[in-house]
């Protein structure tokens, strides 16, 4: 089979994306996460909490929503539907250590959650720590 039979075979049995529709849903869905940590943001400036540490009662507040969303299975089918929208850096992250952990329960706390939790979010934890540690360097060195 050549090349070009192979891929016009591939085409023939792919569906075609919904490309417009998804890119929709993950704008809005997105965006519905995005409001949420802002009128979480407002709720909390208005009960008088300090400037400080508003910022980080609305991340707690993403970051606890998300897991338990995860826990009861909600967020998984959100984001069948909105893709991309979902991943909003705090609550995706949170959804990806929740998942596994969560998933490999069963396999007891040391070998099941411990050495699991990390298998989507540690290479994400290593890349950014060791990528900050270089641009400290260059940064550095660059101002000597």
């Amino acid at each position: 089979m050549q090349k070009k039979e192979y891929g016009k075979m591939v085409k023939k049995q792919t569906p075609d994306s919904p490309t417009w529709k998804n890119m929709l849903w993950a704008f809005f869905v997105g965006g519905a996460i995005c409001t949420l940590g802002q009128l979480l943001n407002t709720f909390f400036e208005g009960r008088g909490m300090e400037a400080e540490l508003v910022p980080a009662a609305v991340s707690i507040s993403l970051i606890f929503l998300s897991i338990l969303l995860t826990s009861f299975d909600v967020y998984d089918g959100i984001a069948k539907h909105a893709g991309a929208g979902t991943i909003v850096p705090i609550t995706g992250f949170a959804n990806a250590v929740a998942s596994p952990a969560i998933e490999f329960k069963t396999e007891g706390y040391i070998l099941g959650v411990g050495a699991k939790m990390f298998t989507v979010a540690g290479p994400v934890i290593t890349y950014g720590v060791v990528s900050s540690v270089l641009a400290g360097i260059v940064y550095y060195l660059f101002l000597m």
